[in-house]
């Protein structure tokens, strides 16, 4: 809004004058062109993963998770499409997050499976942890189980 002041009267704002236009008023640049889009200095580039797996873990997480204890547990869940699972430790702990990439063997994981693992510890805050180095050490009983190259295996 426009203000129009003048020495002997006071700053009044003007009215908005309605205004009525036909589709046939406007006016559009002649263009046959589409417009083309900027591609994206992220196209065809992968998100990085929070979380690490054995590729990108350091090598002192590495190490420092060779050094420890290994750990008794069984499989609670594994998706082999999502890439990871969680453990349920044999001492009653919380769940552990397990990747495809730290599981030894080869077997997939089921619902059931005992494994053994070492813990490592996931960054940025290293308050949760991750099982590496996981092994299974006793396959469910009485259920098919999948290999990595997509046999279907009955023990």
């Amino acid at each position: 809004m426009a203000f129009q002041s003048s020495p002997s009267q006071p700053s009044v704002p003007s009215q908005p004058v309605p205004v009525s236009l036909s589709s046939g008023d406007l006016h559009f640049p002649e263009s046959n062109k589409l417009r083309e889009r900027t591609p994206s200095p992220m196209r065809g580039f992968l998100i990085p993963s929070p979380l690490p797996t054995r590729r990108t873990r350091t090598t002192s997480a590495t190490a420092r998770a060779a050094e420890g204890p290994i750990f008794k547990g069984v499989c609670k869940c594994f998706s082999r499409s999502k890439g990871h699972g969680f453990i349920v430790p044999a001492d009653g702990g919380a769940e552990i997050f397990v990747h495809i990439s730290d599981i030894e063997g080869e077997y997939v994981p089921m619902e059931g499976d005992e494994v053994s693992y070492k813990v490592c510890s996931i960054p940025p805050k290293n308050e949760k942890k991750q099982a590496v180095e996981v092994v299974i050490t006793h396959l469910v009983p009485g259920t098919k189980h999948e290999t990595w190259s997509g046999q279907i295996v009955s023990p």
